[in-house]
């Protein structure tokens, strides 16, 4: 996984490093670039569900094209679990605390977060693989179903996983 905050840190304006030299901002900037690295990472961990998601809104079509139409519904299920985590992750607000915020995030909870970000990122290659497998059963009635069972688990693993970051996030999983 690629280090977003050194991405970001890295792109700094002249104006944000001349206020880094001001004592006490320079914990304000550090907590902006978590935050903008906090977006970049979400950005992209949904860029990647959202591959997955049009993947499966096509395998959908050939399951009626292929007059499997009995399985549309349970790979919809997938979908709609997708779609939800894929929403919650690009609506969610920016990461981490501000310097006013009621919520600050010590060193061990970002430590958590950023163990859930790459979760994300393994869980995406796994999801991945999953609508890799629905596609490859396509036309197999015995191997099918226990390929969308193991997708939509996976989905809702997203979901789960996302739930617990937000927990991890705000204290409220202690």
């Amino acid at each position: 996984m690629p280090d977003f905050f050194e991405k970001v840190t890295s792109q700094v304006d002249p104006f944000k490093k001349l206020v880094g030299y001001i004592p006490g901002f320079k914990g304000y900037v550090e907590r902006q670039n978590r935050r903008d690295a906090d977006k970049l990472v979400r950005d992209t961990v949904a860029l990647r569900f959202e591959e997955q998601w049009k993947r499966v809104s096509e395998l959908q079509t050939d399951l009626v094209s292929s007059g499997m139409i009995k399985y549309v519904d349970d790979l919809e299920k997938a979908a709609i679990k997708l779609r939800t985590f894929i929403d919650r992750i690009t609506t969610a607000a920016r990461g981490y605390s501000g310097l006013f915020d009621a919520v600050k995030i010590n060193e061990n909870e970002l430590q958590a977060i950023y163990q859930f970000d790459a979760a994300f990122f393994d869980l995406a290659e796994q999801v991945k693989g999953a609508v890799d497998n629905v596609e490859a059963s396509m036309g197999d009635e015995t191997a099918l179903p226990a390929a969308i069972r193991n997708l939509t688990s996976l989905a809702r693993l997203a979901i789960e996983t996302y739930n617990r970051r937000s927990e991890a996030f705000t204290g409220s999983g202690k």
